[in-house]
């Protein structure tokens, strides 16, 4: 499969809008009616949200690919792309800044669990469309489920790999809801450290643009360091619940 670098942005595009849009959607539908995006403190979280998400996204695509901040010092006219990594965890540290300007100390991120899975899954859709135009294809292998992108090499299906890890991670979720219910934000540490962990693993099948200390790349330090910082938190949370049921 493959196609022409205008038609792959376009596909990459529409998949990664329907994907933004499926997950609003769903999380509006899960909102009581009564506290809908408007609401006291919502309006603070949701700007803090798109800010941080938006820095994030393109800060963390520039660790992963510091030849192309070096291209951009250099005046070269280009464009970052994007890093779903630097999307979430830019997301959390707006909406925590949010939260501590508005004094608002009520968990905002399990309403985000099932959304983030939808949106992720659809863009990932588009991700794989586009082939060898977007950098998360995988490795050459010799499994039967390999897909040549059009270099004429069958290649590990991340994007597939990541939807069908997002499908699980979601299902187990959804199920495991009761009993996360009692812990605010529990579901949304576990969906965000199960992720962070899933795409430190998957790096390894995939191709390193600049390799970094131990030959990992950007994306693999970036989850590392989150993971450390964010797991003494999950923990916390997650011990009483799932621990001592």
């Amino acid at each position: 499969m493959s196609l022409d670098l205008h038609t792959a942005g376009w596909v990459h595009s529409l998949f990664e809008w329907a994907g933004m849009a499926g997950g609003a959607w769903l999380w509006r539908r899960g909102m009581p009616r009564q506290a809908g995006p408007m609401a006291p403190g919502n309006f603070a979280v949701l700007v803090g949200l798109l800010l941080g998400a938006g820095i994030g996204n393109k800060l963390v695509f520039l660790i992963e690919r510091p030849d192309v901040l070096n291209a951009l010092l250099q005046g070269q006219p280009l464009w970052p792309g994007q890093s779903i990594v630097g999307g979430l965890l830019g997301g959390l540290i707006g909406v925590e800044i949010a939260k501590k300007l508005t004094h608002q100390t009520r968990s905002t991120g399990d309403a985000m669990v099932l959304p983030l899975v939808l949106g992720i899954s659809v863009g990932r859709v588009g991700c794989f469309i586009a082939g060898l135009h977007d950098d998360t294809f995988g490795l050459p292998t010799t499994l039967p489920w390999g897909v040549d992108f059009g270099d004429g090499l069958t290649r590990h299906p991340t994007q597939l790999y990541e939807i069908a890890v997002l499908g699980l991670l979601g299902a187990a979720l959804h199920h495991l809801r009761p009993k996360l219910a009692a812990t605010p934000g529990l579901a949304f540490k576990l969906f965000l450290s199960s992720y962070l962990g899933w795409r430190f693993l998957v790096e390894f099948l995939k191709p390193v643009p600049v390799a970094y200390p131990l030959g990992l790349s950007g994306i693999q330090w970036t989850c590392l360091i989150a993971l450390l910082a964010y797991l003494p938190f999950v923990w916390r949370d997650a011990r009483p619940t799932l621990v001592h049921p």
